[in-house]
Parts: structure tokens; C-alpha cells; sequence
């Protein structure tokens, strides 16, 4: 199928549908949450990272697996511990016997879409190797410069309350993650469901592939290819600069956080059936873009003020008055 034949709004009606099946379908194993899945699909389509940021068994990890098994590519999943080391990570050089050289061994960051479970466990050193391969999709070996597959997407998961033994990510690679997010609870109708399931990684490796490797790489296109006019430009720099103003922030929203969101914002407006990107896909994408790369000052903990609420704030004032 080609999604650019036909009329002016057909590719966007087509890359809808597509988004609109992926969604269902990676829904049957993350019940009830419908909205979380289609911003972890909203990052990957926006060739960005996404960074999940939640309490244990609600179904982080799940999450990422039905996303690799709906679509074509490979996948690989790295446990982050205390000794992983950035080799365990991104290859290392080994020597050849038989042409007596080194020759360098892929590690597992060469794939499509690379689960990093428990990032934080690991030490700075060790999440330092994600640095390069998330933003420039590639690793450098020997003086020599390998790139990762396309498209690449790296999903992260950390546990927000049991510290113990782990390391914060710097603001550095908090800023390489396109959208951070939290999956939460399900209802109690939801949660019952669940446990009829039986076991929620029975369905994900139950799961067959929606989309393929050519279909992806298409829709990927087509986002890149939606309208951003100069009004939503400078939405976009309004909210960035009222964070950086607010009083209870450190560090406000970077450049790179705004070109984060009008690529997400892209996505949405695709997943929309519209060519070009309205004020509303920036409002509802404005928290999980830039709330995790704002650092607060020492006493916004204690005024009970959150990040998410100063962006939210930020979108409120800023927003177009027409």
C-alpha cells in the first residue's frame, strides 16, 4: 500500500487507519489505556524516545514488548544493573583469531526498538553509552562510526520510588527522551480483566505483527511531511519561554525540547487525518514532551508545585487567542 497516491488528504486518512489499528492492537494487552499507548506510538512514529516512569507491575515492560511485536523490526531488551557495563551495551572489540585483528561485536543497541528496563539501576558510566546511539544512531568504535538500524527507538523504564541502589538520570539524557510518561493503575473493571487474562505476557507473546517494516518507514514519512505553520511556531516558543520564567524552575524547556514537540505534535495531527498541525495537538502533547526536562528549584517540592502543573500553566498562558 502506498500512502502517497490518491488525493491530497488520503495519506492522512490511511495513516490514521494504520495508527488507529496499532493502537487497537497493542491495546489488547495494555487494557484500559488507550491514551498511554498512543504516546508511546506517537514517539516512535516521531523517531523519538520514550522514557515510562512508574510504579512496578503496571505493565511497563509489557508495553514495550507489544510494541515491538506489533510491528516488523528487531527487538532487544537490556536488564540495567549495578554492573552493566556501556559494552554490555553498545558491542565491544573483539579479536579475530583466524585474521588475527580486532573486529568489533554489535550490542544489543543495534536493533529497531531496544527495551532498557530499569535504566537507572545502572551507573552513570553505563547510561552515558545511550547517549550517543539516541541521538545520533550510532555508535562509535575504534575511531569508527556504526549506525544502528532505521527506524531506532529506545524505550526506558524506571521505578519512581524505590532509590535504593540506583543512579538519576542527568538532565543530559532526560533530554534525549522525546516523551516521558506514566501508565498508573487501572479501574477496577479494567483490573478484572486483567487477571481473567491470566497473564498479561502470555498475550504479548501471543501477539502477531499490524504493521510492516515498508508500512512504518512510510508513516514515518508522511509524519515529517505535515504542515507546521509560523502561528504554532511561536506557540511553541511562548510555552518554552514561560517555562524558563517561571519561579519555581531551574532550568526551563531547551530548543531541543521545543523541536521535540512539533515532531510529536506532526504525529498527533497525522494520527488526526490532518495535514497540518493544529494548537490542540501541541496542548495535549506540551506535558509528556517537556515536563520531565524541567529542573525545578529546591523549593518547589515544598510549595507542592510540579512540573506538569508549570507546563501546563505555561500552555494555558501562552495559548493563541483565537
Amino acid at each position: 500500500m502506498s500512502y502517497r497516491r490518491g488525493s491530497h488528504s488520503e495519506p492522512y486518512s490511511q495513516f490514521a487507519d494504520c495508527f488507529s489499528t496499532l493502537a487497537e492492537h497493542v491495546g489488547r494487552v495494555i487494557l484500559g489505556k488507550r491514551q498511554e499507548v498512543e504516546l508511546a506510538l506517537i514517539a516512535m512514529l516521531a523517531e523519538g524516545h520514550l522514557l515510562i516512569d512508574d510504579f512496578p507491575g503496571l505493565g511497563k515492560t509489557s508495553l514495550a514488548q507489544a510494541i515491538a511485536r506489533s510491528v516488523e523490526g528487531k527487538f532487544q531488551r537490556i536488564q540495567f544493573t549495578p554492573d552493566t557495563l556501556p559494552s554490555d551495551i553498545t558491542g565491544t572489540m573483539i579479536l579475530n583469531e583466524n585474521r588475527s585483528e580486532l573486529v568489533f561485536r554489535p550490542g544489543p543497541v543495534f536493533a529497531n526498538i531496544v527495551l532498557c528496563d530499569e535504566v537507572n539501576r545502572a551507573s552513570p558510566k553505563a547510561q552515558s553509552a545511550l547517549l550517543e546511539v539516541m541521538e545520533e544512531r550510532q555508535v562509535t568504535a575504534d575511531g569508527d562510526a556504526m549506525h544502528v538500524p532505521w527506524p531506532f527507538m529506545v524505550v526506558a523504564t524506571q521505578n519512581p520510588v524505590d532509590f535504593a541502589g540506583t543512579y538519576p538520570l542527568p538532565e543530559s539524557q532526560l533530554d534525549r527522551f522525546m516523551i516521558c510518561m506514566r501508565i498508573g493503575y487501572p479501574d477496577a473493571a479494567t483490573e478484572r480483566e486483567i487477571l481473567k487474562q491470566e497473564s498479561m505476557r502470555r498475550s504479548v507473546d501471543n501477539m502477531r505483527k499490524s504493521v510492516m517494516g515498508a508500512q512504518l518507514k512510510e508513516m514515518i514519512d508522511i509524519a515529517r511531511d505535515v504542515r507546521v505553520d509560523d502561528e504554532i511556531h511561536d506557540f511553541v516558543v511562548r510555552i518554552l519561554g514561560r517555562t524558563r520564567d517561571s519561579d519555581s524552575v531551574r532550568l526551563g524547556a531547551s530548543p531541543r525540547a521545543g523541536i521535540a514537540l512539533i515532531r510529536a505534535a506532526r504525529v498527533r495531527a497525522a494520527s488526526q487525518r490532518r495535514h497540518f498541525v493544529a494548537p490542540q495537538d501541541v496542548q495535549v502533547l506540551a506535558a509528556p514532551v517537556l515536563a520531565h526536562r524541567l529542573v525545578l528549584d529546591s523549593g518547589a517540592a515544598y510549595r507542592d508545585v510540579t512540573a506538569t502543573e508549570i507546563v501546563e500553566r505555561a500552555v494555558n498562558d501562552a495559548r493563541p487567542t483565537r
